[in-house]
């Protein structure tokens, strides 16, 4: 391939990962709320104590907030405040599974998001057609 259609087909590499990230984001918020008992041995004791809500409870709150900003930043809506919001979210995963291979997977994930965040809007996120100027 052209090393000048390589150089114009760069400012989407941004967008690969924004959309990669939420499609794993919104598969595993689908499985969360479709399967919700499947999911419920990932939630520490101590936080179903600390929270007085039941594992089965917070692991589809979890996966309703993973449905949304998972969409939210499909779309590119609130890119850069989603991406970071999730950055967050996956880093407290990270932290909480540990070293191992999910959680070095869930790491790249953390890391992902990251970009997102760094990068803010891309070339095909909604907010940049949002936020531009009306003529009237």
């Amino acid at each position: 391939m052209e090393q000048s259609k390589l150089e114009k087909m760069k400012k989407y590499a941004p967008v690969v990962v924004r959309v990669g990230i939420s499609l794993v984001v919104l598969w595993f918020g689908t499985q969360q709320v479709l399967d919700t008992e499947a999911w419920t041995r990932l939630i520490p004791e101590w936080v179903t104590s600390l929270t007085g809500l039941s594992a089965a409870t917070l692991v589809y709150i979890n996966g309703i907030f993973e449905l949304v900003f998972g969409t939210l930043l499909l779309l590119g809506l609130f890119t850069r405040v989603v991406a970071g919001l999730l950055a967050l979210h996956l880093i407290h995963i990270t932290l909480t599974v540990g070293y191992n291979g999910i959680g070095v997977r869930d790491f790249g994930l953390t890391m992902a998001a990251i970009s997102v965040f760094l990068g803010g809007v891309d070339a095909c996120c909604l907010d940049r057609y949002l936020s531009k100027p009306k003529f009237n």
